[in-house]
């Protein structure tokens, strides 16, 4: 039987077709429009995925026999608030994970109702990216759109509704609403209340990896499918991720270099970081997890290259940047280019480039993009630490992990083995792989990990350069708080 995987990321919806051995037979992508209508404000139009996973999978499954699709999974962007109304309409763009318009929401919660309060009803404390600031602010500043609200959900759960007419959700994903009581696994009436909110607005939540319906008969006759095909939950993207990655059960960990960077470690029990800097999360299979997550990742390189070098040529760029200079750049690069979430959770934050001089060359800057980039991973691989967890290998995956060099720079700035799995297809793979699971065709999340990942390669760090980045990381740490007060008093509107 053949199973299909979305990934509804944050510029497009990633498609695979997998067999149930885990061969990778066809991958496309779509891409959609992203609106930042104001500074740090981002946005989507939910009806863009609509089409692009309609216009999508037809053309995967060209050439294949579409009788034999049993099951499609789906993991997708985190947090992101997509309102209908009584019509099951679309209300407004949905206001997106990297959004920071809720500042004056996030200082409500955390200082006003307070941190603890937070953590004891859902495990986390408020971040700008959480759906439950977006509801407060749209009950601030749409009141009119906010009335309207019937139901409530998530970017992947928007595309599960379409294809099945139900309206659902999974822990991993509600676990980022700031809604959900993480640890026992049911909507927290608190927070509900806080947010001026009923349960019957928000969809019903399942296992990622249970069945939740099948296709609407209208969606099967559109996509070219059998009514009968299977639709799982799902999960969050970098749940899902881990899922691809073989990030289940106790102690693994996977680093996710993708639009968003993230530090995420599989847990059999739950349990929460009494300062909050790391996310306490439910996982895709069915236990839990703690995450560290930066805003922006390889979407910093993707600002440097694209936008501020004007080239394509990534691979060409790095070539200059040898080994011998690696742990000895004199430039530092904050990438706090959208705010910033795991650990410091700031929202006024912006991107740095600090310690140039004359004889800063261009390639000087470009590894000081990468070099910042895994600097911030190392922050939460540090509270990671401090919790007493002994992280001494990872998983990596995300396009930033397609770069050989910024592997080894990742490797030696945290001083442990990197493994490459040999389908590096992230949260598609992971959300093909619940839908096996679903369709029965492999009897847990951990059995179809067991069975289909495989690592292709391991970066291994370099002892003279991890000494080198030892003392480089240690002067990191101290300009982010050098320029903390310079923030809030720039004018960035």
């Amino acid at each position: 039987m053949l199973y299909i995987g979305i990934d509804l990321g944050t510029s497009a919806v990633k498609l695979l077709l997998m067999d149930e051995k885990g061969q990778i037979l066809r991958e496309l992508s779509r891409e959609y429009p992203l609106e930042f209508p104001r500074p740090g404000w981002s946005q989507q139009n939910p009806e863009d995925w609509k089409a692009a996973v309609w216009e999508g999978i037809p053309a995967l499954l060209e050439g294949f026999d579409s009788s034999q699709v049993a099951g499609i999974g789906a993991g997708g962007q985190m947090h992101g608030l997509v309102v209908l109304d009584d019509q099951d309409q679309v209300i407004r763009p949905a206001i997106l994970w990297n959004d920071g318009r809720t500042a004056k929401e996030v200082d409500y919660l955390n200082e006003t109702v307070g941190r603890d309060k937070l953590s004891a009803r859902t495990a986390n404390i408020a971040f700008a990216g959480f759906t439950a600031p977006k509801l407060l602010w749209m009950r601030e500043n749409e009141p009119e759109l906010f009335a309207r609200i019937r139901k409530i959900m998530l970017p992947k759960d928007y595309i599960n509704y379409v294809l099945t007419g139900i309206h659902c959700t999974d822990y991993s994903d509600a676990s980022g609403m700031l809604l959900l009581d993480v640890e026992h696994k049911r909507w927290s009436a608190e927070m509900l209340a806080l947010c001026h909110i009923a349960e019957d607005q928000l969809p019903r939540l399942y296992e990622s990896y249970e069945p939740v319906g099948t296709l609407l008969p209208e969606a099967a006759s559109q996509l070219g499918l059998p009514e009968s095909v299977v639709v799982c939950a799902g999960a969050g993207d970098n749940a899902a991720a881990a899922v691809g990655t073989g990030t289940v059960g106790d102690g693994a960990c996977n680093i996710s270099l993708g639009t968003s960077g993230t530090l995420f470690i599989s847990s059999g029990t739950f349990g929460v970081d009494p300062h909050n800097a790391l996310h306490a999360f439910a996982h895709a299979d069915g236990h839990y997890h703690l995450m560290g997550c930066m805003l922006s990742a390889a979407s910093c390189n993707k600002w440097w290259m694209d936008g501020i070098l004007g080239t394509g040529d990534y691979a060409g760029e790095q070539k200059a940047i040898t080994d011998d200079r690696l742990g000895n750049n004199h430039v530092f690069f904050l990438p706090y280019l959208m705010g910033e979430r795991s650990p410091i959770n700031d929202t006024n934050a912006r991107g740095a480039l600090v310690g140039m001089t004359m004889d800063t060359s261009r390639a000087d800057l470009t590894q000081a993009v990468l070099e910042g980039v895994a600097f911030a991973i190392r922050d939460s691989f540090e509270v990671a630490k401090s919790l007493g967890i002994p992280i001494t290998r990872s998983m990596i995956c995300g396009g930033g992990a397609k770069s050989p060099l910024w592997k080894k720079i990742m490797a030696n700035v945290l001083n442990i083995p990197l493994d490459t799995p040999v389908s590096e297809q992230g949260p598609g793979m992971g959300g093909a792989m619940l839908a096996m699971v679903a369709c029965g065709a492999y009897p847990s999340v951990e059995d179809v990990c067991k069975k289909l990942v495989r690592v292709a390669s391991t970066t291994q760090p370099d002892p003279e350069i991890a000494a080198r980045y030892e003392a480089r990381y240690r002067r990191f740490q101290a300009v982010y708080p050098a320029l903390k007060p310079i923030f809030p008093k720039l004018n960035l509107s």
